[in-house]
């Protein structure tokens, strides 16, 4: 069900704590964590604590939820003392998206060129 613990999701596990995983913040709604595979000197995961596949889905369940995880983003940022960064959701398998749990990466730390990919 929408919004609920997926048994069979690794970002549902992280937030669960049966996972591991290096957490930089945490608030009520969202955990951020350090990607375990990462495309820049700064590369953070900002997920929403409900389980949503993607960002357009939790944008039109929770919206309060999908803020936070832009403000996560930008705290995140700050933390990091990034200047600029770029924010990105993949949507799809053919996006790039891996796991289906909305989340948000927080790339920067080096220059990041447009278009991307």
């Amino acid at each position: 069900m929408p919004g609920e613990p997926q048994d069979d999701c690794l970002f549902c596990k992280i937030v669960a704590g049966h996972v591991p995983a290096t957490i930089v913040r945490e608030t009520d709604t969202t955990v951020a964590f350090r990607d375990i595979n990462p495309q820049a000197p700064t590369h953070v995961l900002v997920i929403p604590k409900v389980h949503y596949e993607t960002a357009a889905a939790l944008a039109v369940a929770e919206p309060a939820i999908a803020a936070d995880v832009l403000a996560e983003a930008q705290a995140v940022a700050d933390e990091e003392k990034l200047e600029s960064y770029r924010t990105v959701f993949n949507t799809g398998a053919g996006a790039g998206q891996t796991v289906f749990h909305a989340h948000a990466h927080v790339l920067g730390g080096r220059g990041l060129q447009w278009p991307p990919g």
